[in-house]
């Protein structure tokens, strides 16, 4: 006999699912008044610029903003602006776009073939519309070890931060994970800081006091309105390159669609400092530059593309930091909180916690839906909407005193396991094949288990006290965590035994996955794409590790780091 899930294992899918709509989209309350930014349908066929930058998101924006100061400049983005949507305007109402799986989305779900569900952004604003808010910056041996000016480093973090940067109000659930943090020993206690120092702290946030959300679009406020061009719903479908009388491809235009279909064609004007920069993010740059010609001969040769250069390494070197979290009912009530407190171990592992009071925002729970939980245990065949209407159902019945509850959850640095990136076909809104091997590096999986031991000590502190029930033990919460729906993995019975196979079981996305371009394999330090003139990469896809506990904030500064040391070198001659 098919038995249901019961009623605290629809709590956990439900709590499980809501967290990640809680990590999910929220528009800006107010749009400002970009006399730049207009739909693509509305752009000449052929069009002339300085630069051209493709993706408007965490990157694209701040670069965007910096090149328009001394330069004429195009930034191109298949989505649509995060401002005005009426259904989405702030924190309270966070479950409507990431349940939205339809082209017209701002979120893009694709599943890993490790089968982690996740997503991608597809609106002005990339990823910093999508994310959990948490903004904090790069440890200083990172920014050492990629060798950038650490002065400019801190003043274009300084420039993110004057327009999308806040200190958070901490209450009483994330008081008491940072209290239970230092009582466990995640010492000292720094306070509310930006920087990444080892021990706990309160980091900064996106969301402002009113819970509305400031996201990278934000930062177009920067920009010099007669140098810029915004088009949205632009889908770049390739790079053009010159071939013919050079000694190297030269890129010098791009090919893109509007929201009706119309191509259009946009090129660099003449001048030797003029560049096209793709900003498209870890799964739409390498996917463009293997649809431009730029990648592996033989996956290019399979998908009919002309080879432009033979470069292996494109797609190559995915990572996604894994993230695991155990579900913790209260019962107390609890603030709605997104990630807000960190501990940064010394041995490699990162301890975060959000809560809700009713994790329960809409009939479709997002990410992590009943939907997703079918998939995981119903055979493909049976895999009916009946069936998931059935479990939609079922979690719409209970009360909404037992959504009450959070979650801590620990992601690891690096990670040291790598995957790679294929195409699936031509169609530059297709998602490509990703595969992040997550854990083949026993030193991820040693992180995550320390990780986990931290956070049962934490959720057994006396900071903890009030906000868990003495009768449901560890072992019972993790096997509890570990039945519900996050992924597409197989389950093993009592995982509480194991904190490995915890670990393989539940693992799930951040959504701070990185590589396809990195630095000195696909790119030099400049950004430059090797063995091509004229085109740079600049957004998270360079990346061999990701940057401190939360990477938005470097993803921003990077786009205005690049920005300034480009109009440098123009305007150095």
């Amino acid at each position: 006999m098919n038995r249901g899930p019961s009623s605290f294992q629809r709590l956990l899918i439900a709590a499980l699912s809501g967290i990640l709509l809680f990590n999910g989209f929220c528009f800006s309350q107010t749009a400002p008044k970009y006399s730049f930014m207009h739909q693509a349908t509305s752009a000449p066929a052929l069009s002339y610029f300085d630069y051209i930058i493709i993706g408007g998101g965490t990157a694209g924006c701040p670069l965007a903003a910096t090149l328009s100061q001394n330069a004429i400049v195009l930034l191109l983005e298949r989505g649509g602006s995060p401002y005005g949507n009426p259904n989405i305007t702030n924190l309270g109402s966070f479950g409507q776009t990431l349940s939205d799986l339809s082209p017209s989305s701002p979120s893009q779900r694709f599943i890993s073939e490790d089968g982690v569900i996740s997503a991608r952004a597809r609106v002005l604003g990339g990823g910093s519309c999508l994310n959990a808010g948490f903004y904090t910056r790069a440890e200083s041996r990172y920014v050492n070890d990629v060798g950038w000016d650490g002065r400019l480093v801190n003043e274009s973090y300084g420039w993110v931060e004057k327009k999308v940067a806040f200190e958070p109000p901490i209450k009483q659930w994330q008081s008491a994970v940072r209290d239970g943090l230092l009582e466990v020993g995640v010492n000292p206690y720094n306070g509310f800081t930006y920087d990444h120092l080892p021990g706990t702290k309160v980091g900064g946030t996106i969301f402002d006091v009113d819970g509305h959300r400031h996201t990278a679009a934000d930062l177009l406020q920067y920009a010099n309105p007669s140098g810029l061009t915004v088009l949205l719903h632009a889908s770049v479908h390739k790079i053009l390159f010159r071939v013919k009388g050079k000694k190297r491809p030269t890129a010098h235009g791009v090919v893109f669609r509007d929201a009706l279909g119309k191509k259009h064609r946009a090129y660099l004007k003449s001048g030797p400092k003029n560049e096209i920069i793709l900003s498209a993010g870890a799964l739409g740059s390498p996917q463009m530059l293997m649809l431009s010609g730029v990648g592996p001969s033989d996956q290019l040769k399979a998908h009919n593309i002309t080879v432009v250069l033979d470069q292996s390494f494109v797609g190559q070197g995915m990572s996604d930091n894994p993230m695991n979290a155990i579900f913790v009912p209260s019962p107390n009530p609890v603030e709605v909180s997104l990630i807000q407190v960190v501990g940064i171990t010394n041995f490699g592992s990162y301890i975060e916690a959000a809560s809700g009071e009713n994790f329960a925002g809409g009939a479709d729970y997002g990410m992590l839906s009943p939907k997703i939980g079918q998939l995981s245990t119903v055979p493909p065949k049976q895999r009916t909407p009946e069936a998931l209407a059935k479990a939609i159902e079922a979690m719409e019945a209970l009360e909404p005193a037992v959504f009450r509850g959070g979650f801590i959850l620990e992601k690891i640095m690096g990670p040291l396991s790598t995957g790679h990136l294929e195409l699936k076909n031509k169609n530059p809104n297709d998602n490509p094949s990703v595969t992040f091997n997550y854990f083949k590096e026993p030193e991820d999986l040693q992180r995550c288990v320390n990780g986990l031991k931290i956070i049962e000590s934490v959720i057994e502190s006396k900071a903890f006290t009030q906000f868990r029930y003495d009768y449901l033990s560890l072992p019972v919460l993790l096997n509890m965590t570990a039945n519900a729906p996050i992924n597409l993995l197989p389950k093993h019975a009592n995982v509480s035994t194991s904190l490995e196979q915890f670990c393989k079981d539940t693992v799930m996305t951040i959504w701070h996955y990185h590589g396809g371009c990195q630095v000195g394999r696909v790119v030099d330090r400049d950004y430059r794409v090797l063995g091509v003139d004229a085109l740079r990469v600049i957004d998270g896809s360079t990346f061999k590790f990701s940057p401190g506990t939360n990477p938005q904030a470097t993803v921003m500064m990077l786009g205005r780091y690049m920005g300034v040391r480009i109009l440098r070198e123009r305007l150095q001659g």
